[in-house]
């Protein structure tokens, strides 16, 4: 039913209003409308823009970001928005059904994949394949990591470019974000050299997720390893005896004290690995989402980097 109401909503959007062509660029108090799909891109848009627009996040705090499906009144946002941002890759597929029903002539979209240079998600060893993709052809199409962000200087890339789009097309407050652009972008670097520090010195290189892993950006970024229970943007909840054995087998071989999950986890299979060996359990944060909490207190990508450093020399030293 869901569905159908949705498939509704978009015919009559590209058949009504798009076909009349008509498009409001800002709302009444004046500001332009930018819409985001997830946390890290609302988190980078509110930096730059400040209180110079208006920003809309469609995924909420604390919900399941890989089910995420629009309701109707998202779809009329995106449409009402001069500025669309969102990440791409096969957790938007809705994004681009959405996209080719409406008039997008002006309207800005950005894609973080489009950003930074992609690499495809991979299974190393001990990590558990999703069973729909063991069947699929050998000569299917890739699957790009999707976690782009998480390594500090691809989202300098990404928050270029979305400074970029907002100057071209809101120019009176250009200097405001560019200025915004140009602090953060600061902070950016030296979260990124605090990071460099932190991993080139460390005593292991290692870590090891009870988890999804949405982090190889990151760990390409510092030249880490990692072994973990599913790729980042697995469907899959419940490991395999055999991918919790292989887990627990590592972290006893190599000595490492923490065992890592991530945000909104229920953290069962990282407390299960910490059991057997004694392990820590820490949280390391994607920033792919953000606890309600978290969002009204304000916490931001910054922040929660800066405790991802806190738990990594735990994990790391």
């Amino acid at each position: 039913m869901k569905k159908l109401l949705l498939f509704l909503v978009i015919l009559s959007l590209g058949c009504g209003l798009g076909g009349c062509g008509w498009r409001p660029t800002a709302s009444t108090n004046g500001k332009i409308n930018i819409v985001t799909t997830i946390f890290p891109q609302y988190d980078f848009v509110r930096n730059i823009a400040g209180d110079q627009a208006n920003i809309t996040l469609l995924l909420r705090p604390g919900a399941e970001t890989h089910s995420y499906e629009p309701s109707p009144q998202d779809i009329i946002k995106i449409k009402n928005s001069t500025v669309f941002v969102y990440t791409g890759g096969e957790s938007d597929e809705w994004v681009e059904r959405i996209l080719a029903s409406l008039d997008t002539d002006s309207l800005q979209i950005v894609s973080l994949l489009d950003c930074v240079p992609t690499v495809e998600e991979e299974l190393v060893e001990g990590m558990q394949e999703e069973e729909a993709e063991a069947e699929e052809d050998a000569e299917s199409e890739p699957e790009y990591d999707e976690h782009v962000w998480t390594a500090p200087r691809n989202a300098k890339l990404i928050v270029q470019k979305i400074t970029d789009t907002l100057c071209a097309v809101d120019t009176p407050n250009a200097v405001a974000y560019r200025q915004n652009a140009e602090n953060y972008l600061a902070r950016l670097d030296k979260l990124d050299a605090d990071l460099r520090a932190l991993t080139s010195g460390a005593k292991r290189k290692t870590l090891v997720f009870g988890d999804r892993f949405p982090f190889r950006y990151f760990t390409d970024a510092y030249g880490l390893k990692y072994f973990a229970a599913f790729p980042g943007c697995s469907t899959e909840t419940e490991a395999s005896p055999a991918t919790i054995r292989f887990l627990i087998d590592k972290m006893r071989q190599e000595k490492i004290p923490v065992v890592l999950h991530i945000e909104l986890s229920n953290q069962k299979m990282a407390k299960a690995i910490a059991e057997a060996t004694g392990a820590q359990v820490r949280q390391l944060h994607a920033v792919h989402n953000i606890t309600r909490r978290d969002f009204q207190s304000g916490l931001g990508y910054l922040d929660l980097m800066r405790q991802n450093i806190e738990v990594l020399k735990e994990a790391l030293y």
